[in-house]
């Protein structure tokens, strides 16, 4: 019994050095996660993350309430989203298959004006950043 005792004891302190191991690793990897939160880099991807997704909400504004309307009025209010391709069923079912190739037509219309236009932003942007640079530069001198 007195054997049964000291094994039993043995393993406890086995298990406690174990968890004190694990515990020490487990400081580590907290600590080594913190540092990474603690990046630059990640901390400017959430900030970029964010404010894309706010600037997302302006260019798709600016797109869909500005730019299209123009668009639909010089082409015409062609709607590619009504072209699609019915194939019947063979096999005498009632369903057919409609492949809505319309909708993709105009997914990539919509996605060269925005291209489009985030390409003007960004353009003018820089044209700003390089005025003030050069206005900087006659300063210094």
């Amino acid at each position: 019994m007195a054997e049964k005792s000291k094994a039993v004891e043995k393993t406890k302190e086995k298990a406690k050095e174990v968890a004190a191991k694990v515990h020490k690793k487990d400081s580590g990897f907290r600590k080594e996660f913190i540092e990474f939160i603690n990046r630059g880099s990640v901390v400017d991807l959430a900030v970029g993350v964010a404010v894309g997704g706010a600037f997302t909400a302006i260019v798709n504004s600016l797109v869909n309430d500005i730019v299209m309307p123009i668009v639909g009025l010089i082409g015409g209010g062609v709607d590619f989203t009504e072209l699609k391709l019915v194939i019947p069923n063979f096999f005498g079912g009632d369903t057919a298959a409609v492949i809505a190739y319309g909708n993709f037509i105009q997914n990539v219309v919509e996605f060269l004006i925005i291209a489009w236009v985030i390409f003007l932003i960004i353009k003018a942007m820089n044209r700003i950043n390089r005025r003030r640079d050069k206005k900087a530069e006659k300063t210094e001198l």
